[in-house]
């Protein structure tokens, strides 16, 4: 770190309070009533139910029942498309085929006074009516003669690689197979639409597909395609198809656990927190610069741009990325990490100090002070490290990086899909590795280039007793 100048400390600092402005205010621009964010602001963090409050529900089958993975993933596919078809739209759903058990958080209705969670809950859990309509018009009661199936007639339908007569790519489609009580039915209708009508697929009032008759089909199979503008992927094929399987499952829904979390006590407690973590930083800063001066001032710096990381990293910052559901554990995740960066700070101060007393060099104490505290640093950050990938294994979903990672550990116990301690994981994975940035690679930096100022030079300064000539 010899050959760092004098302006890199400016360079640095200017740095991160443009990136704390950035963090805080984003980057949008508004045509009308589109806005497009380019680096999205606080205003865009999504907070969880602990927070905004909501709803967690688990379901399972009611009655002695040993549902299969597929007949899970058809029934987590009733509750996804029932909690769109109630606007709820920021929602979490986990199924876990261990415990048979699906998991649902959600959060209250952003201006929706008559908002009902329970009834919300209950309806979450009914048996999904399946029906297949000739046309696209909504069935009513009175559409008996229109109705060409039920959820009863349908045997599976599953998602398949599908070959284009006329291209001859390949791509999904949904392979779907009727039992016995509805081959006439299908048979008859297809018939009398072949090549100029179209049977809609509804799951209670929503259509869920629309699929062209191109020729009668007797057999009670068939493929449902996606258009040459629209074709399916795997996620969507597997999609319709779970919705199909929904309307044959052989078993109800039950409600086994809910909770309800109030608006108002959620937004009572972060803001406790936030109050909590802006006096503690400050406390800490305080006490940084008497005990260390000016590495303390630095490390004060270093310690703002871990916070401002973090934050950035859960709104999602650039536009193109999503952003991450805080919740209140995942605020004291930010404030744990700025603890561990605190313990980091204090460790490289410490032995800076220490190689000054042994009579080295300031320029000379200052690189050995950050070379030797380096492997105590390192170590006490990687072992939060495995703690916070633990967390985000066991915790977050399913198919996530670190779930399917750490899934030969935990499929014994099911899956958790406790979205609160995720985002405890999260925070703190992003705080230790910007620990990493902040407090040793900036941190070094900006002390470094401090070092080479005249005014700066005193070894008092960096806690070290001065050398008589």
């Amino acid at each position: 770190m010899r050959k760092v100048k004098k302006p890199v400390f400016f360079i640095v600092l200017i740095c991160i309070l443009g990136f704390a402005y950035l963090t805080y205010a984003g980057i949008h621009t508004q045509y009308g009533d589109i806005k497009t964010s380019y680096i999205k602001g606080v205003d865009e963090i999504r907070w969880g139910i602990d927070i905004q409050g909501g709803v967690n529900a688990t379901f399972e089958p009611d009655g002695d029942v040993n549902a299969t993975e597929d007949e899970m993933d058809a029934a987590k596919a009733v509750i996804e498309q029932r909690l769109v078809s109630l606007n709820i739209t920021d929602s979490e759903v986990y199924a876990d085929y261990k415990k048979q058990r699906i998991m649902v958080s959600f959060p209250w209705q952003a201006g929706e006074e008559s908002f009902d969670p329970e009834e919300a809950v209950s309806e979450l859990g009914e048996t999904a009516q399946l029906v297949f309509i000739k046309g696209t018009t909504a069935p009513t009661g009175d559409d008996d003669e229109n109705i060409v199936l039920t959820g009863s007639d349908v045997k599976k339908a599953e998602a398949v690689t599908y070959q284009d007569q006329q291209t001859g790519s390949y791509t999904y489609a949904v392979s779907l197979e009727l039992n016995e009580s509805g081959k006439k039915a299908f048979a008859d209708a297809t018939t009398e639409l072949a090549g100029s009508g179209s049977i809609s697929i509804w799951m209670d009032d929503d259509m869920i597909s629309a699929p062209s008759v191109n020729e009668a089909i007797t057999d009670g199979k068939c493929q449902i395609t996606g258009s040459t503008s629209n074709p399916f992927t795997y996620e969507s094929a597997k999609s319709l198809a779970d919705k199909i399987n929904a309307g044959s499952l052989p078993f109800n829904l039950k409600t086994s656990s809910t909770n309800i979390i109030s608006a108002t006590l959620g937004e009572g407690a972060k803001n406790a927190m936030v109050i909590a973590g802006i006096i503690a930083f400050i406390i800490i800063a305080i006490y940084m610069i008497i005990m260390y001066k000016l590495p303390g001032v630095v490390a004060s710096i270093a310690l703002f741009g871990q916070a401002v990381g973090s934050i950035a990293c859960i709104s999602g910052f650039f536009g193109v990325f999503e952003s991450f559901t805080l919740t209140i554990p995942g605020i004291a995740g930010i404030i744990l990490a700025i603890g561990m960066g605190v313990d980091a700070n204090i460790i490289t101060a410490e032995r800076i100090k220490e190689e000054l007393n042994n009579g080295k060099t300031l320029n000379g104490a200052i690189e050995l002070g950050y070379k030797r505290a380096w492997s105590a640093v390192f170590d006490g950050n990687i072992t939060v490290v495995f703690v916070a990938i633990i967390l985000m294994g066991a915790f977050g979903p399913t198919d996530s990086a670190f779930g399917l990672l750490l899934s030969p550990l935990f499929s014994i116990f099911g899956a958790s899909s406790a979205g609160t301690i995720y985002s405890l994981g999260y925070t703190l994975l992003v705080g230790i590795i910007l620990n990493f940035v902040f407090g040793i690679f900036c941190s070094r930096l900006m002390l470094s280039s401090l070092s080479k100022f005249k005014c700066f030079k005193n070894r008092k300064l960096y806690g070290g007793a001065e050398i008589n000539d």
